[in-house]
């Protein structure tokens, strides 16, 4: 089992930074891949980015150029730092751990873009 634990969410102005982090504990293996999604109620929930053991990543058009994610495979810990930030960033962000058939999400983090 998984425990995935978020933070770092809250409220910026458009055009500010935030930085999440997530911090995992339990039965891992880092060969896991790590990352972000994000959902608005009512909406599905989207990937944001993932990144895999040896730092290849994959992000979503919405957060290309913007959003970094990063991760510490000694730590088991995986970031997002967004610039740039929109108010149609808005949402709760949830981290995600994955391998195999096996995957776990985070409680979620709000974020709030608004001035």
């Amino acid at each position: 089992q998984v425990q995935l634990v978020e933070s770092g969410g809250g409220l910026v102005q458009p055009g500010g930074s935030l930085r999440l982090s997530c911090a995992a504990s339990g039965r891992l293996s880092s060969i896991a891949v790590m990352g972000w999604y994000r959902q608005v109620p009512g909406n599905q929930r989207e990937l944001v980015a993932i990144i895999n053991m040896i730092g290849g990543t994959n992000y979503a058009d919405s957060a290309k150029g913007r959003f970094t994610i990063s991760r510490d495979n000694a730590k088991m810990t995986v970031f997002l730092q967004m610039n740039s930030l929109k108010v149609e960033d808005t949402a709760v962000y949830y981290c995600n751990y994955m391998l195999g058939s096996v995957e776990s999400w985070g409680q979620g983090t709000q974020v709030t873009v608004s001035s």
